[in-house]
């Protein structure tokens, strides 16, 4: 699995991705697939066929978005709905109002750095809250959906930021360790990283498969108060880039057999064993680690009781 190779690559876009996928009758969500990588997720899927339901905190704004996707690519199947992903009760509603099948869910939204320690209302740190345990939240309570569809696909969005950050079990919060924007940030998208190898281990038998993605450094909102992460400007990508990932993972016949891994630049990363001083790329073992995702899942599951 580890030798698995795409024929794309750093410079391709989600549309040459999914330039001959037929996706007509799939139906889709998008997690903050109203701006930037999501946003172009969501086109691509559109463009090939699915119906896609964007899922957002902000409604009012997407709403304007689904009436240009509509008109731009000619599918009236895009809708939005609302959702917030720091508050378990909204993540509860969302899911359990989706009625029917889903066959893609591209778990894209989240937040990055936030300068203070912040809590959801449930109580957990805000980064962690919000990237990883709505999000698991999400994907737990839309299994029957997910195990409907005929080869569903779960998308996790990491970042080259887990490198910050192993998950800390014993202190998820930080009600002891000092907070750090980017160790907060790193856990959360560390925790991204095992939720794939997690789903894929105990469903891959309902024809569900999950794999993580590191879009890479995207000259998008969230991009641009990158703190720590220094990456090369060469390495920089537009959104159209940055969404070729999550697009070959959600949606690509290539992928019909593969879960669990972590991907960028549309192929599996390798591992590395420290942390590149230029986030040029890979996984760390703790991010693919059956026995940390294991873990998580079991800790999740108690959190959102």
């Amino acid at each position: 699995m580890s030798h698995f190779a795409t024929p794309f690559d750093f410079s391709s876009t989600a549309l040459d991705v999914l330039a001959n996928v037929d996706l007509h009758g799939k139906r889709a969500i998008v997690t903050g697939g109203g701006a930037g990588i999501g946003l172009e997720t969501t086109r691509a899927l559109a463009l090939a066929g699915a119906s896609v339901t964007i899922a957002a905190r902000r409604l009012s704004a997407v709403e304007r978005v689904v009436d240009e996707l509509r008109s731009a690519t000619g599918n009236t199947s895009i809708e939005a709905r609302h959702l917030d992903l720091s508050d378990l009760r909204s993540v509860n509603t969302f899911a359990t109002s989706w009625e029917g099948s889903l066959d893609i869910l591209v778990n894209n939204a989240g937040i990055m750095a936030t300068p203070e320690l912040e809590k959801t209302p449930q109580g957990f740190e805000l980064q962690f809250g919000t990237n990883f345990l709505g999000h698991f939240a999400l994907t737990l309570w839309l299994h029957r959906a997910l195990a409907s569809g005929q080869g569903s696909r779960v998308v996790s969005l990491s970042s080259s930021g887990h490198m910050f950050s192993p998950v800390i079990f014993d202190d998820l919060n930080f009600d002891f360790i000092p907070y750090t924007p980017f160790g907060a940030y790193g856990q959360s998208k560390t925790a991204n990283a095992l939720l794939a190898v997690g789903a894929t281990r105990r469903w891959q038998d309902d024809g569900i498969l999950a794999n993580a993605v590191n879009p890479g450094a995207i000259a998008t909102g969230l991009q641009k108060h990158t703190g720590g992460l220094r990456t090369p400007v060469e390495r920089r990508k537009t959104p159209e880039q940055g969404a070729s990932t999550s697009a070959l993972l959600a949606a690509s016949p290539l992928l019909d057999s593969v879960g669990g891994l972590y991907f960028e630049d549309c192929n599996p990363s390798p591992r590395v064993a420290r942390r590149p001083t230029d986030f040029s790329g890979g996984v760390a073992d703790y991010a693919l680690d059956v026995a940390n995702a294991e873990r998580l899942w079991d800790v999740s599951l108690k959190l959102i009781g």
